[in-house]
């Protein structure tokens, strides 16, 4: 296939996704509001604002597709979406959007299923993010998860991770007397490991490890990345407060979609953490969602998202100051960039 049709091919596959995601929310919203309506509503999001919007959507796809044309990642890294899984649990996410919508109204931001045990687990960290059933602790929320996301964000939440991997790829040149098997990357809260997965594609011989305080969304991640070429991620249930590893023991670190929800004194921990596992000279590379100092022409968005779903900790989050924070714990150079609705801090550790 030449270019110039993977191309197209591709665009009109990331066109498909967010005309889909807009039919769903479309959709869903008019059920809401006759099924169970909020008191709350969001605020109309102006015209110049859907403008921006969808020129950095565009920019997104043009930054993705170059990528994998100088290599970053191969271009069949583009097209990874599974169909099985979106005819498998697309339905699940239907029968459940009645339940996210009592959730909603009712503001029951702690509900569990029997069978969820959350003894053990910090009370920030036991919430229904975005009212999904169960929060990040069962099963059935790590299968529906990267559906959810991918339709929250219009299809791009992949090419939105996949922007940690250019400067992941780039910082590690520093390294370049270490063997690539040698090379050590750790993910934080890893989630399902779409990050992981994407990691891999870039780097196929480095040692891969994942850490998430989630055991559902571990197996779901050693579930996916078991099907693809290469050593399996060493995967570990801890808290990113206490990363179970040495000082020094990382070339480089990533974490993406993880600090907005943290109260502000945990994600000065975790940057700290973060800190303390990596060599110096190595990166720590957050991907996160963007915030008032970088993108104030979408505050309406960013005040909607923190109405519409249950993110206690985001309000804080918009206006943090997560440079300072990275400069505190000890980082050094640290380079900013911001891709749709998403901001990156690429932190490099001093020699």
């Amino acid at each position: 296939m030449s270019d110039t049709i993977t191309k197209f091919t591709y665009q009109s596959f990331q066109q498909g996704k967010s005309l889909f995601a807009l039919a769903h929310k479309t959709l869903s919203n008019r059920l809401m509001d006759i099924v169970s309506p909020l008191e709350t509503k969001s605020k109309p999001i102006p015209n110049e604002v859907l403008l921006e919007l969808q020129e950095r959507l565009n920019h997104l796809s043009e930054v993705d597709w170059e990528d994998a044309q100088r290599g970053i990642y191969p271009k069949e890294v583009l097209f990874d979406n599974s169909w099985e899984d979106f005819f498998r649990y697309y339905p699940a996410i239907l029968i459940d959007m009645p339940q996210m919508w009592e959730r909603a109204k009712n503001k029951k931001y702690q509900e569990f299923a029997p069978e969820v045990d959350i003894k053990g687990y910090p009370n920030y960290y036991a919430q229904n993010f975005h009212h999904q059933a169960d929060g990040y602790l069962s099963d059935a929320s790590a299968n529906l998860y990267d559906l959810q996301v991918e339709i929250l964000f219009g299809g791009s939440a992949d090419p939105m991770r996949r922007r940690v991997l250019a400067p992941l790829k780039n910082s590690l040149e520093v390294f370049s007397d270490v063997l690539p098997k040698q090379i050590r990357v750790l993910d934080v809260a890893c989630g399902t490991g779409r990050t992981l997965k994407s990691i891999r594609s870039t780097l196929p011989e480095a040692s891969l490890f994942g850490v998430d305080l989630s055991p559902a969304y571990l197996r779901k991640t050693n579930e996916v990345l078991s099907q693809i070429p290469g050593e399996l991620p060493q995967l570990l249930q801890a808290n990113a407060e206490e990363l179970p590893y040495l000082d020094n023991y990382f070339h480089a670190v990533t974490s993406v979609f993880l600090f907005h929800e943290l109260p502000a004194p945990v994600r000065q921990s975790v940057i700290e953490e973060s800190f303390r596992v990596t060599k110096p000279g190595g990166t720590f590379i957050i991907c996160d969602s963007i915030q008032m100092s970088d993108s104030p022409q979408m505050q309406v968005i960013m005040e909607n998202f923190s109405e519409t779903f249950h993110e206690p900790y985001y309000r804080n989050y918009m206006t943090d100051d997560l440079m300072e924070r990275l400069h505190k714990a000890g980082f050094e150079s640290v380079d900013t960039q911001v891709h749709l609705m998403s901001k990156y801090l690429i932190a490099r550790k001093p020699v």
